[in-house]
C-alpha cells in the first residue's frame, strides 16, 4: 500500500497510516506532498534531535534550489526553541523566505524583538537579519530602534549586521535618511575592524555625498585598512578613491602643465624668466601626508590573494597616485594573469587601458603577455592588444617574432586579429613598416583563404598611410583577384586599384572586365566598389574604359540591393550627365571628388578610449555607461582645509618639541600635543585610536605616572624598540627625566618594576611603529637637556657621556647599517649589541660602488660658433659622481668664446625634461672674454634612459636650444663584487632578464687585453676577477634606478666572434647597450 501511493500522481483519499517520526521510516520515498507532511511532523515533535534533523533537510533543500516556502509556517513556530543549534537554522531559514512570506513573518515580531536581547550574539544578529528582511512599511519605526539599539551593542558581529541592515531600512523607507545618517555616524567611528568595512559599505548606499562624515574617521580608515575583511577594503578604497579626488590636489599637475602648454612655451621662448620662477613653475606641489599615508597604506593590499582588492589597489594609484609611482602596481596585475580565465579577462582588460597612456609600465613583463595554445581566444585577442600597445622600436622585433608564429594557428579568427596587430604595430613604428609590409606580402601565398583575405585588408591600410605607393605590391594583389572569395578583401585590392590607378594603368583596366563578368554574383560591398574603379578609370582614362564603364552602370542600374542602384544614378550623373547639363560645376570637378588624396586610417588602440571610465568598474569592462556608475570627481585647483581630518585640536609640532621639557606643564598636555601633532605620522592616529581610553582619561594620578616612568626604565633590553620610543615622548616632566637618568644602572629598580613593565607593554601592544624624524627631534631635546646636569650627576655617568655626545653629529635620518640602538628608556644611553661574534657576511654584501677605470675625453659639440655669433659649447662625460644627487650624470661642457666680444651671463634658462628627468644647472657664468675658455658641471638624471635632457641656455640675452643624449654606457655606474657574489646575481637575472648577442671583433680587439679596454671605453663598468680566463665579467649598475647591470664576454680563440651576455632587469637598458657594443667592437 505504501508503494502505490509513492508513485501514483493523485492525492490519497485519507491519510490513515501513522507515519513514523523516524527519518528512517520509509516515508523519505514518498511523494513531495508526504515529504512535507513527514518535515512538518519532524518540526511538531517534541525531540530536539528530530527538529534538528528536519532543519537540516530543509536548508540543504534551499542550499539546492529547492522551494520550501510551503514550510513556514511549521518553521516559524519553531523560532522559539530553547535548542540554540534548532534556533540558528530557524532564522537562516527565516532571512531566505521573511521577504515572501511576510504576512506570516509578521505574526513573530515579538518574538524577533524578544531574541534582540538574546545573551547570545548570534541570535541577536539573526533576528535584527530577519527582521530588517521583512519589507512592510508598518514596521519601520520597530526596525529603527532595533538598528539604533544594535549600533551600541557590545558585539562586533551584531553591529556589523546593524550596519548591513541600514540599506534596507533606506530602501525602504528613504525618509529616514536624517537618523539613519546619524547612526551612520557612530558606526563610522568603531574602531573595530569587523565592522568598518560594513560602515563604509552602508555609508556609500546611504549618503555617499556626505563627504564630512569621513573626515574625521580618514586616518583611522587607511590604517585599519589592512586587517580589514576582502570585501570591506574593496568598498573602503573604492571610497576613499573618491574622497581623495575631492579633498587632494593633482600629484601630477606640474607635469601636465608643461606637457600641454608646452607648444604655447615654444612660442614666446624669447621671453626671459628668472631661474627661480623658473623652478617653481617646473617644481610640482608637495603633496599633502594624508594623501600620502592613503598610498603608503594601500600598497601592502598589492600583495593580497584576493583579485578584486588588487585590481581596487591598482585604479586607486591610476586615479590619485603621482605618475613615477604607478608603475608599482604592474607586478601585482601581472601575477594575477595566473589566476582563472575570467580573472584574467578583466586583469587583461585593466591593463590594456592602462598600457595605451603608460607602455614602460608593463614593458619589463612583456613575456607575460605572450599567447599560450590553451588560452581562449578572447584572453588571446586581449594579450593581442596589449602586446601592440607595447610595442617599441627596442622590442619590435621580439614582439614581431611572436606574431609570426601565431599566424599558424588553427583558431582563425585569432590569425585575423594577428595580422592586425601587425598591421597597427608597422603604421606606428615607421622603422619596421616596410619589414612587416613584406611580410603581409609573403602571406598573400598562404593556402589559408582567412589569411590572405586578412592580410589584403591590412595591406591596404598600410599602403594608403604610405606617401609613395607600391606598384609591385598593388599588381601582386591584382593577380590574386581570381583566387581571393572573401567579400572584404575583394573589395580592398578593388578600392587599391582605383585609388592608385595612374600607378598601373594596364592592369586595372582589365581587372575592371573581369569584375564587369561577375558583377552579378558578387557581394554587395564589392559591387560597390567596382562601381567606384569604374568611375576612377573613366575620369583617368576614358578612351580605353568609356564602354565599359557604361556597362557596369547599366548593370548596377537594374540591382536588387537599392545602395546599388543608388550609387549607380549618383555617379552617372556626374560623370555622364545628360544633354543640355555638359557644363555644371560637379561634372567639371568630378576628377577632383573622386580623385581626392584621402586622410590614412587611423589605427589605435579600441581601449583609448576607456579612460573616461574609472577602472576595474564595469562601465570600464564594457566600454559603456552602466546603470548606477558614477564619474570620478575632478581633483580640485586648491585642496581644501586638511585640518577637518585632525580628530583632536591641532598643535604645531614646533611649539611643543623644541621646548625645554620643564617647561610642560603636566602629562595631560603633553599627551595632548603629541596626539594632535599634524607633522607626525599617519601611524600616531593608530596609536591614538588603539589607546583612547588610556589618553582621553583625565584621572591619572602622579603616582601612576611614576610608575609608568619606573615600568619604562625597566627594559634596557626590550626587543619592541616601538613602544620605548612612544614611553619616551610620553615622559613629560623634569622630575621624571631626571628619574631615568638617574636609575639607569639601578637594577634593582628594573627588577621591581619587571610586572609593571609587562602591563605598559600589553597596553601599547596595538600602537604603530612612530615617526623617525619626531623621535630624532625629542632624542635632541633630551640631549640638550642632560647636558645641563650638575657635575656630581654627570661625573657618575661620565663613561656613557662621550655617546651622547656623540648623538648630536647624527642625521635625522636613521642608520642604514647595524649599529647599536638609542633606547630613550634609559635615559638616551647606548645599548650594547647582543652579541658580539662577527656576523657571516649574507649574498651581496661585497658589492660596493667603485670609481671609474676609463674617462672618455672625447667631446661632442652642443651649440656651434656660427650660429650662436661666436660661442662654442661642447660636452663630455666625466664619468664621476655629481655632487648635488648620485643619480645623477656629470657632464662637463666647455665654453669658448672665439668671438671678438664678450659674452655676459651665460645660465641655464627653461627645462624641457621628459617626465622622471630632472637636471642639476651649472654655475652661472657672469662674464667670458674673447679667446677664453670656461668649464661648467651640469647634472642630468635621465631617468634610465636614452630620451634627451632639452633646456634652453641663456648667453649674452640670446636663447639657444641644447640638447645633450647620453649613451647607455654613460648611464651606468661601476660595482665591485666577488665572482660568487656576480654568479649569485647572474642566476636571479636569467629567462627575459637575460639578452645573448655576438660581437664581430676586429684585429685590433681580438686579444683579451683588447677587448678589456674596448669594454671599458664604451661604457662604465668595472672589471669582476674571475676564475676562468676565457671570460671577462663586468659589474654596474643604472645611474638612476640602481638597477644591477651584469656583463660577460667569451674571450675568442680561433674565430673572430665573441658572445656577449648582459643580464638587466630593464631589457631596454640590455638591448640598446647591446646594440652598442656590436657597434663599439665592429669599427676597426
Amino acid at each position: 500500500m505504501a508503494s502505490g501511493g509513492s508513485y501514483s500522481g493523485e492525492r490519497p483519499p485519507s491519510v490513515d497510516v501513522d507515519y513514523s517520526a523516524d527519518p528512517a521510516s520509509g516515508s523519505f520515498f514518498s511523494t513531495e506532498f508526504k515529504k512535507h507532511e513527514d518535515l512538518k511532523q519532524m518540526l511538531d515533535s517534541n525531540k530536539d534531535g528530530l527538529k534538528l534533523e528536519a532543519m537540516k533537510r530543509i536548508i540543504g533543500m534551499v542550499a539546492k534550489g529547492r522551494d520550501a516556502s510551503e514550510l513556514f509556517p511549521a518553521v516559524v513556530k519553531n523560532v522559539v526553541s530553547a535548542n540554540l543549534e534548532v534556533k540558528k537554522l530557524v532564522y537562516v531559514y527565516l532571512v531566505r523566505y521573511a521577504e515572501e512570506q511576510q504576512d506570516l513573518a509578521l505574526l513573530s515580531i515579538s518574538t524577533f524583538q524578544r531574541a534582540l536581547k538574546d545573551p547570545n550574539q548570534l541570535i541577536r544578529a539573526c533576528a535584527l537579519r530577519v527582521l530588517s528582511s521583512i519589507r512592510v512599511p508598518v514596521i519601520v519605526p520597530i526596525m529603527m530602534l532595533a538598528i539604533k539599539d544594535a549600533v551600541t551593542d557590545m558585539s562586533p558581529y551584531v553591529r556589523k549586521t546593524a550596519a548591513h541592515a541600514i540599506p534596507k531600512l533606506y530602501s525602504l523607507d528613504p525618509d529616514q535618511k536624517e537618523e539613519l545618517i546619524q547612526v551612520l555616524e557612530k558606526l563610522l567611528s568603531d574602531k573595530t575592524t569587523l565592522v568598518v568595512g560594513s560602515a563604509v559599505m552602508a555609508f556609500e548606499e546611504v549618503c555617499p555625498e556626505r563627504i564630512d562624515l569621513i573626515h574625521k574617521n580618514y586616518r583611522k580608515l587607511c590604517n585599519l585598512l589592512v586587517d580589514v575583511e576582502e570585501w570591506g577594503q574593496i568598498v573602503i578604497i573604492n571610497m576613499l578613491t573618491r574622497y581623495a579626488r575631492t579633498q587632494f590636489v593633482d600629484p601630477n599637475i606640474g607635469e601636465h602643465v608643461e606637457e600641454k602648454e608646452k607648444p604655447f612655451y615654444e612660442e614666446e621662448e624669447e621671453e626671459e624668466d628668472t631661474a627661480a620662477e623658473l623652478d617653481n613653475s617646473r617644481r610640482p606641489k608637495l603633496m599633502d601626508s594624508d594623501h600620502r599615508l592613503l598610498l603608503r597604506n594601500t600598497k601592502p593590499l598589492l600583495q593580497s590573494r584576493n583579485a578584486a582588492v588588487v585590481l581596487a589597489v591598482a585604479q586607486l594609484y591610476q586615479h590619485i597616485a603621482p605618475r613615477s609611482e604607478v608603475s608599482q602596481v604592474a607586478r601585482a596585475l601581472v601575477r594575477l594573469l595566473r589566476s582563472h580565465r575570467e580573472v584574467q579577462a578583466v586583469v587583461l582588460t585593466n591593463i590594456a587601458s592602462m598600457s595605451t597612456r603608460r607602455k614602460g609600465m608593463f614593458e619589463p613583463y612583456l613575456k607575460s603577455f605572450f599567447v599560450r595554445s590553451c588560452d581562449p581566444t578572447h584572453i588571446k585577442a586581449l594579450k593581442l592588444e596589449v602586446l601592440t600597445n607595447l610595442a617599441t622600436d627596442t622590442n619590435i622585433s621580439v614582439i614581431l617574432r611572436e606574431f609570426q608564429t601565431y599566424i599558424g594557428s588553427s583558431d582563425k579568427e585569432f590569425v585575423a586579429a594577428t595580422i592586425q596587430a601587425i598591421g597597427r604595430c608597422a603604421s606606428n613604428i615607421r622603422e619596421v613598416t616596410d619589414t612587416c609590409l613584406s611580410g603581409l606580402v609573403s602571406l598573400l601565398s598562404n593556402r589559408d583563404e582567412s589569411v590572405v583575405g586578412e592580410s589584403v585588408v591590412v595591406i591596404r591600410k598600410l599602403l594608403q598611410s604610405e606617401t609613395v605607393g607600391h606598384k609591385d605590391i598593388i599588381s601582386h594583389m591584382a593577380r590574386l583577384m581570381d583566387n581571393i572569395k572573401i567579400p572584404m578583401a575583394r573589395a580592398s585590392i578593388l578600392w587599391l586599384l582605383g585609388e592608385y590607378c595612374d600607378k598601373v594603368p594596364k592592369i586595372a583596366p582589365d581587372v575592371l572586365r573581369k569584375m564587369a563578368k561577375t558583377f552579378v554574383a558578387e557581394d554587395d560591398i564589392v559591387k560597390l566598389q567596382i562601381l567606384t574603379l569604374a568611375t576612377k578609370l573613366f575620369l583617368s582614362n576614358p578612351k580605353q574604359t568609356r564602354l565599359l564603364c557604361q556597362y557596369v552602370y547599366n548593370l548596377a542600374k537594374y540591382d536588387t540591393n537599392y545602395d546599388i542602384r543608388d550609387r549607380a544614378r549618383f555617379t552617372r550623373a556626374l560623370v555622364f550627365p545628360p544633354q543640355g547639363h555638359e557644363d555644371n560645376k560637379l561634372t567639371r570637378h568630378a576628377k577632383k571628388i573622386f580623385l581626392a588624396t584621402k586622410p590614412p586610417p587611423l589605427q589605435q588602440s579600441s581601449f583609448k578610449d576607456r579612460d573616461q571610465f574609472q577602472l576595474s568598474t564595469l562601465s570600464h569592462l564594457i566600454n559603456a555607461r552602466a546603470t548606477g556608475y558614477q564619474d570620478l570627481p575632478v581633483f580640485p585647483e586648491e585642496a581644501p582645509d586638511p585640518s577637518v581630518r585632525n580628530v583632536e585640536v591641532p598643535v604645531t609640532f614646533a611649539e611643543e618639541s623644541h621646548k625645554p621639557m620643564h617647561q610642560k606643564r603636566n602629562k595631560t598636555q603633553k599627551i595632548k600635543s603629541f596626539y594632535s601633532d599634524e607633522e607626525s605620522s599617519p601611524e600616531d592616529e593608530s596609536e591614538e585610536s588603539s589607546s583612547g581610553s588610556e589618553s582621553d582619561s583625565d584621572g591619572d594620578t602622579t603616582d601612576s605616572d611614576s610608575e609608568e616612568s619606573s615600568s619604562e626604565e625597566s627594559e634596557p633590553d626590550s626587543e619592541d624598540g616601538d613602544e620605548d620610543h612612544s614611553h619616551f615622548k610620553r615622559s613629560g616632566s623634569l622630575g621624571k627625566a631626571e628619574k631615568m637618568n638617574e636609575s639607569d644602572f639601578s637594577e634593582s629598580e628594573d627588577s621591581d618594576s619587571s610586572s609593571s613593565s609587562s602591563e605598559s607593554s600589553s597596553s601599547e601592544s596595538s600602537s604603530k611603529e612612530e615617526s623617525d624624524e619626531s623621535l630624532d627631534e625629542e632624542v635632541k631635546t633630551t640631549v640638550i637637556k642632560n647636558k645641563k646636569l650638575s657635575k656630581n650627576e654627570s661625573s657618575k655617568v661620565g663613561g656613557n657621556r662621550t655617546n651622547l655626545d656623540l648623538l648630536l653629529d647624527l642625521e635625522d635620518s636613521p642608520p642604514s647599517m647595524d649599529t647599536p640602538l638609542l633606547t630613550p628608556s634609559l635615559g638616551g644611553l647606548l645599548t650594547p649589541t647582543p652579541s658580539a661574534q662577527p656576523q657571516i657576511l649574507p649574498p651581496g654584501a661585497s658589492i660596493k660602488p667603485a670609481s671609474a677605470k676609463f674617462v672618455p675625453s672625447v667631446t661632442f659639440e652642443l651649440l656651434n660658433r656660427i650660429s650662436s655669433g661666436g660661442l662654442t659649447v661642447s660636452a663630455r662625460f666625466t664619468r664621476s659622481p655629481h655632487l648635488y644627487s648620485p643619480r645623477m650624470t656629470s657632464v662637463e661642457l666647455t665654453f669658448n668664446n672665439s668671438g671678438s666680444e664678450e659674452i655676459r651671463d651665460i645660465s641655464v634658462g627653461k627645462q624641457k625634461l621628459a617626465p622622471g628627468m630632472s637636471l642639476h644647472e651649472f654655475a652661472s657664468i657672469a662674464v667670458i672674454n674673447p679667446d677664453t675658455t670656461l668649464h661648467g658641471t651640469l647634472g642630468v638624471d635621465f631617468n634610465d634612459t636614452t630620451q634627451p635632457a632639452v633646456f634652453d641656455l641663456l648667453a649674452g640675452g640670446r636663447t639657444f636650444n641644447i640638447s645633450i643624449t647620453a649613451p647607455v654606457g654613460e648611464l651606468l655606474t661601476p660595482l665591485a663584487m666577488s665572482e660568487e657574489d656576480f654568479h649569485h646575481n647572474q642566476g636571479k637575472l636569467r629567462g627575459m632578464n637575460e639578452l645573448s648577442g655576438t660581437l664581430t671583433l676586429s684585429s685590433n680587439t681580438a686579444k683579451a687585453k683588447d677587448i678589456l679596454t674596448r669594454t671599458y671605453e664604451t661604457a662604465n663598468l668595472l672589471q669582476v676577477q674571475s676564475s676562468d680566463d676565457k671570460i671577462l665579467k663586468f659589474g654596474g649598475q643604472t645611474a638612476s634606478g640602481k638597477v644591477l647591470v651584469l656583463l660577460s664576454l667569451t674571450v675568442p680563440e680561433d674565430n673572430q666572434e665573441s658572445l656577449l651576455t648582459i643580464n638587466c632587469e630593464k631589457m631596454v637598458i640590455s638591448s640598446m647597450l647591446l646594440k652598442e657594443f656590436q657597434s663599439s667592437f665592429s669599427k676597426a
